[in-house]
């Protein structure tokens, strides 16, 4: 049995007052809010049904676009600029209307594979470390991977009360992005009955993650969902996307951001924010 040899490792830890740093560069932004660099990883929470899967729809878009998608905006190094997007929740059907939707946001066409995305679905693969395996491969063995999406993270472990697997899940985010230089960006519910992330997982998410996204439905515009992330807020109305993919008739679509400075105060006043809405 080999002993790590941790005199090698302690050294290796050790910062010393000059060396050289630079500051990790940003990928991900919503105005001057950073939400995410490389080397880090980022979460969305939210309840059953409050658009958190279209929130990172418009995140990954803005990514494989290298531009602003609604309130996103990305930025990625040449060399980072492939995704990878593994969803464990849901059919294949369902998962291909979801990169439909990222790629019409994105302005790419439908009709030929994207260069930049690969997306995969592991809801029919039973074993919770099988699918962290694959994710793994996937990071490890991708050239110029910059952002990884995991819409499901709780579907990587057995028992999301598990202090033991949560660490070494969240061990293994931290460790994946330092040592690939990517941003990961997960997804997790909030529990039924609070705004707490559920489970273990979710508490050693909290702790960890660079940037915590919450998502919930408005509650004087049930059919609007609200994304704050405790700088910034915006609102957005995804049942008016239909050429992005949902089940709307509708031809308009809009973002609102919340910005202290607006001009049109009275939109939503019980927000306590002004809202500036852009249409295209």
């Amino acid at each position: 049995m080999n002993t790590p040899d941790y005199e090698s490792i302690w050294q290796q830890s050790l910062i010393r007052v000059t060396d050289k740093f630079s500051l990790p560069p940003i990928v991900l932004r919503v105005d001057d809010a950073v939400i995410g660099t490389l080397g880090n990883f980022s979460v969305s929470t939210g309840k059953a049904k409050a658009k958190k899967t279209f929130n990172v729809s418009a995140l990954a878009a803005s990514a494989l676009a290298d531009r602003q998608v609604l309130e996103y905006r990305a930025c990625f190094p040449d060399s980072k600029r492939n995704i990878l997007y593994f969803d464990t929740e849901q059919s294949p059907y369902h998962c291909q209307l979801v990169m439909q939707r990222i790629l019409r946001l994105a302005g790419l066409p439908l009709d030929r594979e994207p260069e930049r995305l690969q997306f995969s679905h592991l809801r029919a693969i039973a074993d919770p470390n099988q699918r962290r395996e694959i994710i793994r491969y996937a990071i490890y063995n991708t050239p110029d991977v910059g952002l990884v999406v995991i819409d499901g993270i709780r579907d990587l472990m057995l028992d999301i009360n598990n202090s033991t697997e949560a660490t070494r899940l969240v061990g293994d985010l931290m460790k994946w992005t330092g040592e690939r230089n990517i941003h990961l960006h997960t997804v997790l519910h909030l529990n039924k009955g609070d705004d707490n992330a559920r489970g273990h997982i979710g508490t050693e998410l909290n702790n960890k993650a660079e940037c915590v996204l919450q998502v919930t439905k408005d509650s004087l515009y049930p059919d609007c969902s609200l994304c704050l992330d405790g700088f910034t807020k915006f609102l957005y109305k995804p049942e008016f996307l239909h050429n992005f993919g949902l089940p709307q008739n509708h031809k308009k679509h809009f973002a609102c951001h919340l910005s202290s400075s607006d001009l049109h105060p009275l939109c939503c006043p019980h927000l306590h924010f002004p809202v500036c809405l852009q249409y295209s």
